[in-house]
């Protein structure tokens, strides 16, 4: 797919997807919804990928959802008369959900404005870093409409339910300080550090650890938020031990460390991931 609304950067092993409608603050659409989803198929098969950072060009990260059409905004029956309305997918929730199931840690690095869809995509990343110039706000009460992109799950996850609570119940947008006291940011940076932040946060990720490892982790933590009981867990962490502990990375893992010399792991992602993987049911739209 030729990107048009996204660039796509590698360098040393991490990615770089850049929002890329600065003349509309990054607004999302439905071209960039599908661009964004592509660009995120292609890093999980690519094993020179070992993390991804999500930023905007210009001024903002993402202004929420392009609203061009005006009154008809959000009226799918309006906006998209061939689709089966009671079969429509959010766009937001569609992006959300493909990056909870990616096998490379997330970082947003959020250096502008970041409202509606804008706030809602970076919950399911794994690392938030924000700029002084950013401002946040989950703002769909103020706009007649209510939380989208599974933002309802992510969110209070993240935050907890009071601060979720607030800050949707009101719409109002926030600025950095405040998303960092609430918990939804790591830490506040100048615009001249946000990226370097980002970068350095993206290689302790992927220098010195096993890929497979860190896709495996990322996906216990985020799966066992939902769990009903701990035994869920210790299930998915005595079958992973088991099967890992008789593959090259983990050999690797222990040798390097008693050579007191920097692992060199050969699996990838592509190709290496565990028969037990995935453990779960993948959930239909339905």
């Amino acid at each position: 797919m030729t990107y048009e609304t996204i660039l796509y950067e590698i360098e040393e092993n991490i990615l770089t997807i850049t929002l890329n409608r600065p003349d509309r603050l990054n607004a999302f659409n439905r071209q960039m919804l599908f661009e964004l989803i592509d660009a995120v198929d292609k890093a999980d098969e690519d094993d020179d990928v070992r993390a991804i950072i999500f930023t905007g060009a210009g001024r903002g990260y993402c202004a929420g959802a392009d609203l061009s059409a005006g009154a008809d905004s959000f009226d799918v029956s309006s906006r998209y008369p061939g689709e089966d309305s009671e079969n429509w997918r959010d766009g937001g929730g569609r992006l959300t959900l493909r990056l909870y199931d990616c096998k490379k840690p997330l970082i947003a690095a959020i250096n502008g404005p970041a409202v509606g869809v804008g706030a809602t995509m970076t919950l399911p990343m794994d690392v938030r870093l924000a700029s002084t110039e950013a401002r946040m706000g989950f703002v769909f009460t103020k706009r007649g409409v209510i939380l989208e992109a599974c933002s309802s799950w992510f969110l209070p996850k993240v935050v907890g339910m009071s601060q979720a609570l607030e800050w949707v119940m009101s719409g109002r947008v926030f600025d950095a300080e405040e998303a960092q006291a609430g918990g939804l940011v790591k830490q506040v940076l100048p615009s001249e550090a946000l990226l370097p932040a980002a970068r350095k946060l993206a290689r302790e990720f992927a220098e010195n650890t096993s890929s497979i490892s860190v896709a495996l982790c990322r996906q216990m933590l985020w799966r066992m938020a939902g769990a009903d009981h701990p035994m869920e867990a210790h299930k998915v962490d005595s079958r992973g031990i088991r099967t890992l502990g008789k593959l090259p990375d983990c050999q690797e893992g222990v040798v390097s460390f008693l050579e007191k010399r920097p692992p060199k792991f050969p699996m990838k992602v592509s190709r290496d991931m565990p028969d037990y993987y995935p453990w779960w049911e993948d959930r239909e739209f339905e």
